[in-house]
C-alpha cells in the first residue's frame, strides 16, 4: 500500500503524457482525461482510507534514507487535500467536455490540466521544502499556460499579472529555503521541525519565517497580496476558473498551515498574531471587494479572497478547535466555490454574459438552476444546515472560547456581507427578467444548449451541491476527520517519526 503515496502524482503525469500523444484527436483526449481523473479519484480515496486506518505514511525514493533523500508523506491533512483534489479534478473534467472548445483542446488543455493536478498533489505529498518549491513551479507553468490558452486579450493581461506576482512569490520562497538550509543544514521538513527548535536564536528563525509567510501568502491570496487573483481568475474558460478557484489558493493555505504548525512554532504569540490580523483584513477587504463588483466571476473571485481569511483564522488562533475549523472550512470551501463558478458558467452560456445588468430570468425558465445556485450560495454565507454553517460555527466558537472577540465579530460581519453579494447575483441573474425580454413567456432570449452538453454541465453541479448538503446534514464524520487532522498538526511527533523512521 506504500505505493499509494506515488499514485496521485503518477496518474496525472501518465494521463497528461498519453493525452499529449493524441493531441490531434480531441475525442480520444477527452476520454483519456476523464479516465485519468476517475483513476486519480479512486487512488486518492484509497490513500485517505489507508492513512485513516494505519496512520501517517511515508516513502523515501532512490534508496536514500530520510533526511538525505526525497520524501513523500501523507498525514490526514495531506490525504484530505489529495482526496478533495481528486473529486474536483473529476467533476471539472466532466464539465470541461462541454465547456472547452476544440481550439483549446488542440493546443493542450487536457495534458496541461493533468500536469496541474500533478503539481497540486505533489505539493500536498512532498516532505521536502525544496521539492515543494519544485511542485510550485510545476503548478505555475501549467496554470499560466491554461490561463493564457486561447490568446484573448483579457486572458493574456490576466496571465501576465498572475505569472509576475507568482514568480516574485517563488523567488521569496527560494530565498527562505536558502536561509533555512543555512541555519539547519537540511531541507527535509520532519528534520527541519527538529533542528529549527534547536537553533539558539529563536528570533532569527522567526525572521526567516517571514519569507515563507509572504511567499505562501501570495499563493493563498491573503491581504495585502491578493490583487493578482481578481485580475486573472475571471478571464479563462469556466472549467479553468473553477479548478483554479477550488484548488490553487488552497495550496497556499495548505503550505501556510504546514509551515506554521510543523516548522515555525518557536514564537507562536508573535507569528500567529500577525496571521490573525492578516486573516481579519483578508476577510473584510475581500468581501467588500465582492460587494462592489457587478460581474459574476469578479464577485466570486473576491469571495475566494474573503474566505481564505476564515481558513487561516483557525491557524492564527492555534487551538485544537480552531484547527478543526480550518480543515473543515477548506473542504467546505473548495466544494462550494468550485460549484459557484460552474453555476456561473452555465448561467453565462444561457444568458450570454457574466455582467449582472445583462442577465436575468433564470429562475422563471430554469428554476432547478436557481436551487442549484442557492445551495452553494447559502452555504458560503453560513446558512444552516449546510456545510458552511458548521465550518463558520466551529471557527467563531473557537475564537469566543479564547476571548478573541474582535475576530469573531469580523467573521460574523463578513458572513452577512457575503449574503448581500450573493443576493446581488440572485436578484440580477435569477429573479429579474432578462433585459429586452421582460414580457416574453417562451424563453426566447436564452441560448439553447443541447441535451448532451446540458447533462455534462449540470451533473458536476448536482454532485457538488449534493456533497454540500451531505456535509451539512451529517457533519460528524467530517468533524472527526478534521479533529484527527488537527491533533496531528498540533503534535507533529508522529509525522516526524514516520519520516525519519524513529
Amino acid at each position: 500500500m506504500d505505493h499509494l503515496l506515488t499514485l496521485p502524482v503518477l496518474i496525472p503525469l501518465l494521463t497528461g503524457a498519453i493525452a499529449f500523444l493524441f493531441y490531434k484527436n480531441g475525442t480520444v483526449q477527452r476520454w483519456i482525461g476523464l479516465a485519468g481523473t476517475v483513476a486519480l479519484l479512486i487512488a486518492s480515496i484509497l490513500l485517505l482510507v489507508d492513512v485513516w486506518s494505519n496512520g501517517i505514511q511515508a516513502e523515501q525514493f532512490g534508496n536514500w534514507p530520510a533526511p538525505f533523500g526525497i520524501s513523500f508523506v501523507a498525514d490526514l491533512l495531506s490525504s484530505i487535500m489529495i482526496t478533495i483534489s481528486g473529486v474536483m479534478g473529476f467533476v471539472v473534467a466532466v464539465y470541461a467536455v462541454a465547456d472547452i472548445d476544440k481550439t483549446r483542446e488542440k493546443f493542450g488543455f487536457y495534458p496541461l490540466y493533468h500536469i496541474l493536478l500533478m503539481g497540486i498533489n505533489g505539493t500536498f505529498l512532498t516532505g521536502d521544502i525544496f521539492n515543494m518549491y519544485v511542485w510550485f513551479e510545476v503548478m505555475l507553468i501549467s496554470s499560466f499556460v491554461l490561463l493564457a490558452l486561447g490568446n484573448a486579450k483579457a486572458q493574456l493581461d490576466g496571465a501576465v499579472k498572475y505569472v509576475i506576482i507568482n514568480l516574485v512569490g517563488s523567488a521569496i520562497f527560494l530565498m527562505g529555503i536558502g536561509f533555512v538550509y543555512g541555519l539547519t543544514g537540511t531541507l527535509n521538513m520532519a528534520e527541519l521541525s527538529v533542528r529549527l527548535n534547536e537553533v539558539d536564536n529563536a528570533g532569527l528563525v522567526t525572521t526567516v519565517s517571514m519569507f515563507f509567510m509572504i511567499s505562501f501568502g501570495i499563493k493563498a491570496a491573503v491581504f495585502p497580496l491578493f490583487f493578482w487573483l481578481p485580475a486573472s481568475y475571471h478571464t479563462p474558460p469556466v472549467a479553468v476558473s473553477a479548478i483554479f478557484a477550488g484548488m490553487l489558493t488552497k495550496v497556499g493555505v495548505y503550505t501556510l498551515i504546514r509551515a506554521f504548525t510543523l516548522l515555525f512554532t518557536q514564537e507562536v504569540a508573535y507569528t500567529h498574531h500577525i496571521i490573525l490580523w492578516i486573516s481579519g483584513l483578508t476577510m473584510l477587504i475581500g468581501v467588500l471587494g465582492a460587494a462592489a463588483q457587478s460581474e459574476v466571476r469578479r464577485i466570486l473571485s473576491f469571495h475566494i479572497i474573503s474566505q481564505i481569511g476564515y481558513m487561516i483564522m483557525g491557524l492564527a488562533l492555534y487551538t485544537p478547535l480552531a484547527l478543526i475549523g480550518s480543515v473543515f472550512y477548506i473542504v467546505h470551501h473548495i466544494i462550494v466555490k468550485t460549484n459557484l463558478f460552474l453555476v456561473g458558467g452555465l448561467a453565462r452560456k444561457l444568458t450570454g454574459s457574466y455582467e449582472l445588468k445583462k442577465m436575468g430570468g433564470l429562475y422563471r425558465y430554469y428554476p432547478w438552476l436557481g436551487v442549484l445556485f442557492l445551495i452553494p450560495a447559502f452555504s458560503l454565507a453560513g446558512f444552516p444546515p449546510l456545510s458552511g454553517f458548521w465550518a463558520k460555527f466551529t471557527l467563531i466558537y473557537a475564537a469566543l472560547e479564547i476571548e478573541s472577540y474582535w475576530i469573531a465579530g469580523v467573521a460574523l460581519l463578513v458572513g452577512l456581507l457575503t449574503l448581500y453579494s450573493m443576493t446581488k447575483i440572485w436578484m440580477a441573474a435569477f429573479w429579474t427578467p432578462l433585459p429586452g425580454y421582460e414580457n416574453d413567456t417562451t424563453g426566447a432570449g436564452f441560448n439553447k444548449i443541447g441535451p448532451r452538453d446540458m447533462f455534462l454541465l449540470v451533473t458536476p453541479i448536482v454532485i457538488l451541491a449534493t456533497l454540500t448538503i451531505i456535509i451539512g446534514l451529517f457533519p460528524e464524520p467530517f468533524y472527526e476527520l478534521s479533529l484527527k487532522a488537527a491533533e496531528e498538526l498540533l503534535d507533529p511527533t508522529n509525522y516526524i517519526n514516520a519520516v525519519l523512521g524513529k
